[in-house]
């Protein structure tokens, strides 16, 4: 079973895919975690969005990769990457449909306020589900970067509201 975890900023997706991991003992992908290791290190100041695409595509070959051992195994793969755009999610649910594995979609479904709290309140503290600081500018623009799932792809998907 593949679960993509989808959500804005802030939404909880990484608190979400543990749960769900305690739940499933699947494996969480999470693309922050993979950004901070092997990406963040070698970022310049002026590398912008298309940097970062480029780096996640790479890595989501790889992943695809697992996801396919995994698949084998009988072992669950949570998807924690991002998935803001309809085209990302439709990536995965072709390569679902196309090595015939089970996906259900986890759509997170917060509040801009409560997001942002949560996204203030991570970046001070620091804790267990910090990657990197998220600013107001970065949180502003996943805003309107972001597509919320259509009504077609939550068909036998799962909403979870504060």
């Amino acid at each position: 079973m593949i679960h993509l975890i989808v959500g804005n900023t802030g939404s909880g997706k990484t608190t979400y895919s543990n749960e769900l991991k305690n739940k499933t003992n699947g494996i969480i992908f999470s693309i922050d975690k993979w950004n901070n290791t092997l990406f963040m290190p070698d970022k310049n100041p002026n590398d912008g969005l298309d940097w970062f695409l480029e780096r996640i595509e790479r890595a989501e070959k790889m992943i695809m990769d697992l996801v396919n051992q995994l698949e084998n195994s009988k072992t669950d793969s949570i998807l924690d990457l991002g998935l803001s755009k309809f085209d990302h999610r439709e990536k995965f649910r072709k390569f679902a449909i196309l090595n015939n594995y089970e996906l259900t979609i986890h759509f997170l479904d917060i509040s801009k306020g409560t997001r942002l709290n949560r996204v203030v309140k991570r970046n001070a503290e620091k804790g267990e589900t910090f990657e990197f600081e998220v600013s107001k500018e970065n949180f502003d623009f996943m805003e309107n970067w972001f597509e919320k799932p259509t009504e077609n792809e939550m068909i036998g998907g799962i909403i979870i509201r504060e």
